[in-house]
């Protein structure tokens, strides 16, 4: 494969509102289909409406495309760069329509979620190839760059990023500091056929290992579905509660499961986490995300060449080895429950 076989690249996210009048559509967008009580929707909706109805996702996503092809302009690599999201403006179908009226014929994506998952992977995949039989035929062909729980562009940021939080605890009271690192929670079913799990904990212990933090554990947050249906945990809040009850008052979260501060970070971190973490006498100090770092950046620019390279070089940090670059016909499977 050489570089003439691709001539775009393609970042793939969330999205997020960005007014008080996109919150309502833009939730239904992310609930359609899913056993989401509406109560819990306007709940959510609050979130948002606390920041005045916008989310940071798409400005912080802007932000990295931005920086992306500063980077890529600085090597030489000559692709344009274009944006689509799942659940907000602009939409995955609106991209690739515009994609193909450019003339683009193949594109390599990146997806911003560091782990294997139906939500994480698959389902992006599906979106684009809706948006693919939208665009109807002369639809750009679209290939997935790999995952990048291990890759040292997503870890050594955040072991950066780590240490920035444990060096705000006094000198004398960082050892015993509980680290927690903290990712997007999801469904036990959905979680049985993904690497998700496998893939928060290695990239967690890989941190962790590095700063020579032992007492360090994963927690969950954000989980959106019934009360009946089980999701992974422990949930932050109880793992806070457990904790309040130990020697040591300092806590650092770590959000490692997300790469940028949007809503769940800046609120279910920020707000909620930090609230319950003083109403039960916690001092939380919250990492930051990997963000806008050049390393991060970089490292999206070597898993492009990796992937046009003919002879790549797969980096990867510890024993799990590098993801595959395409995914089997059963990657991540998951059948959504729906409305009754």
């Amino acid at each position: 494969m050489s570089t003439s076989d691709y001539d775009a690249f393609l970042l793939v996210s969330f999205g997020g509102p960005e007014g008080r009048e996109d919150v309502l559509p833009f939730l239904e967008n992310v609930l359609r289909g899913r056993n989401v009580p509406r109560e819990r929707m306007l709940a959510v909706a609050e979130h948002y409406y606390h920041f005045d109805g916008v989310s940071p996702i798409n400005a912080q996503n802007r932000a990295l495309l931005a920086a992306i092809q500063a980077e890529f302009v600085a090597a030489g690599l000559n692709l344009p760069l274009y944006f689509g999201n799942r659940n907000w403006h602009p939409l995955l179908p609106d991209t690739l329509r515009q994609m193909q009226t450019d003339g683009v014929r193949r594109a390599i994506a990146f997806f911003t979620s560091a782990f294997s998952s139906y939500s994480g992977c698959r389902q992006y995949r599906e979106n684009i190839a809706a948006a693919q039989a939208e665009a109807g035929e002369g639809a750009p062909e679209i290939d997935k760059l790999r995952v990048f729980f291990n890759h040292p562009g997503f870890i050594e940021p955040m072991i950066e990023r780590t240490a920035a939080a444990l060096a705000q605890i006094p000198p004398e009271r960082r050892g015993a500091t509980h680290l927690l690192f903290s990712a997007h929670s999801i469904p036990l079913a959905m979680a049985q056929n993904c690497n998700y799990e496998r893939h928060f904990h290695e990239s967690s212990r890989l941190v962790a290992e590095a700063l020579g933090h032992a007492n360090w554990r994963l927690v969950y947050q954000s989980r959106s579905g019934p009360p009946s249906q089980p999701w992974l945990e422990p949930e932050i809040g109880d793992a806070l509660v457990d904790i309040a009850g130990a020697a040591s008052k300092d806590v650092v979260v770590v959000p490692i499961g997300f790469v940028s501060d949007h809503m769940e970070v800046l609120f279910d971190l920020d707000e909620e986490a930090r609230h319950k973490a003083g109403e039960l006498g916690l001092n939380l100090v919250r990492a930051g995300t990997v963000g806008t770092h050049p390393r991060f950046v970089r490292m999206v620019r070597e898993l492009a060449l990796e992937r046009m390279s003919a002879d790549p070089v797969r980096l990867a940090l510890g024993s799990l080895g590098p993801s595959h670059d395409v995914c089997p016909a059963d990657c991540c499977r998951y059948e959504p429950r729906r409305p009754a």
